[in-house]
């Protein structure tokens, strides 16, 4: 599950050398240091016919996993699977040690800010091979997750599950100033507009929240506006771009300029999250994740819905999404492939997605995630994948990630004009990418 469920981030920064974002848990540190070469043919299976044996599966949120689990071992009666379940916050800093000790996981949980740190310093096994072998249809998931845990023209994952943004709204504040709810043709414009309508000082209710949350918020605008974040062969940031400097001050205009957003020292004290549902707050962007706290709470439940997120000069929405991967020095590799084989396929996306699970990333299998929450509009955050751009990421996420928090807080204050601010994010981003060579 992602932040994302998170919140994955929520998934925005976490530890000095990690990074969250969903639902929903991004996070990057050093380099790990390679723990040798994938083990031999004679370890990759098991030693005897009707042998049987156990991997281990390392993630963050296992719980959700079990009747999963069962489900494989009950066609796999050979393989035992061992859950191996950390706290999200303590997930990579175990998973640096195991790389180091060569101790990671058999099949384990890889998030996108991770990934290519792992897949470069030959920690994850390529799957290419036993996808072409299988004729697994990638296909079956999102392309922007695929690409994700994609590298060098080599497949190291297998998409789990994905969280993408989605404008959430008060439907009760909406009718007491009969505006017409958000949906799909909505602009920057008409959500300017109506969050201006929406907007009661005398009672403390802001129209929008616009913080300074990566995934939730301007990653998504910088998309809008045409612009993107970093470039696609992860060398160059985008934030020196006019595109991207017009998505980043599309939001601080909405605190500065139209007074329709708390400030950053508000959003700081009390999370956008909270204001609105605690019915302080008409509209903001937050994840799929947050249906499932929504949906727990008794004055929001049936108050809430959710549409895609307004256009800029396009339609854009960053996805994020878990991928199953395995170790490149699993003793087991083959007994590791058919259980991630396993975890990909619909079978396996419905029954976690039953057990409480993030939306499925196996297409058309997303019904089971969708009905439990009937109330909302829950589909727009699948219909988004059709143009999502993949949770943006480098070698060493983490770097730029804290630039960005560090320096953006100097536009959303109103401390140094936006265009300033990115400019300076670009080039500090820029010799960080330059030092992951």
């Amino acid at each position: 599950m992602v932040k994302n469920t998170k919140k994955i981030v929520c998934l925005t920064m976490l530890m000095s050398t990690m990074v969250v974002a969903s639902a929903c848990g991004n996070s990057s540190s050093s380099n790990p240091v390679s723990s040798g070469a994938p083990a031999n043919d004679a370890k990759a299976t098991a030693a005897a016919s009707g042998e049987k044996v156990t991997i281990t599966y390392g993630g963050w949120g296992l719980d959700t996993m079990t009747e999963v689990i069962k489900a494989f071992q009950a066609s796999h009666p050979n393989i035992e699977v061992k859950a191996e379940n950390t706290p999200y916050k303590q997930y990579f800093t175990k998973l640096e040690t195991a790389a180091q000790g060569g101790t990671m996981p058999d099949v384990l949980w890889m998030n996108g800010p991770n990934f290519i740190k792992y897949a470069e310093n030959k920690m994850l096994l390529d799957l290419s091979e036993n996808i072409k072998k299988d004729q697994l249809d990638l296909k079956n998931y999102p392309t922007s997750l695929v690409s994700l845990y994609s590298l060098g023209g080599k497949n190291y994952g297998i998409p789990k599950d994905y969280d993408t943004i989605g404008l959430w709204y008060n439907k009760k504040l909406f009718d007491e100033k009969g505006v017409a709810y958000p949906d799909a043709t909505w602009d920057w414009n008409k959500l300017t507009e109506a969050a201006k309508k929406l907007t009661d000082p005398g009672k403390g209710i802001y129209g929008f929240a616009a913080p300074m949350m990566n995934q939730e918020d301007y990653y998504n605008t910088i998309l809008q506006a045409g612009g993107t974040i970093i470039s696609d062969d992860h060398k160059k940031s985008g934030y020196d771009q006019p595109e991207a400097i017009e998505g980043l001050k599309f939001l601080t205009d909405l605190i500065q300029v139209h007074k329709v957003s708390p400030t950053l020292a508000q959003m700081t004290e009390t999370a956008p999250s909270d204001l609105f549902t605690s019915g302080k707050l008409a509209m903001y962007f937050d994840g799929s994740w947050a249906a499932f706290t929504i949906n727990q709470n008794a004055d929001m439940k049936n108050n809430a819905d959710v549409a895609p997120l307004p256009k800029g000069k396009k339609q854009g929405v960053v996805i994020h999404g878990l991928g199953h991967v395995i170790s490149a020095n699993s003793k087991h590799p083959k007994e590791a492939w058919e259980f991630v084989k396993f975890l990909g396929s619909k079978e396996a996306a419905e029954v976690a997605a039953k057990q409480g699970g993030a939306i499925p990333a196996f297409k058309g299998s997303e019904t089971a995630w969708l009905a439990a929450f009937p109330q909302y509009h829950a589909k727009a955050f699948i219909d988004m994948t059709e143009y999502a751009s993949p949770y943006p990421v480098s070698k060493n996420t983490s770097v730029w990630t804290t630039y960005e928090t560090e320096i953006l807080k100097n536009a959303w204050t109103g401390d140094k004009p936006v265009a300033d601010a990115a400019k300076e994010l670009g080039a500090k981003m820029n010799q960080a990418l330059a030092a992951e060579k």
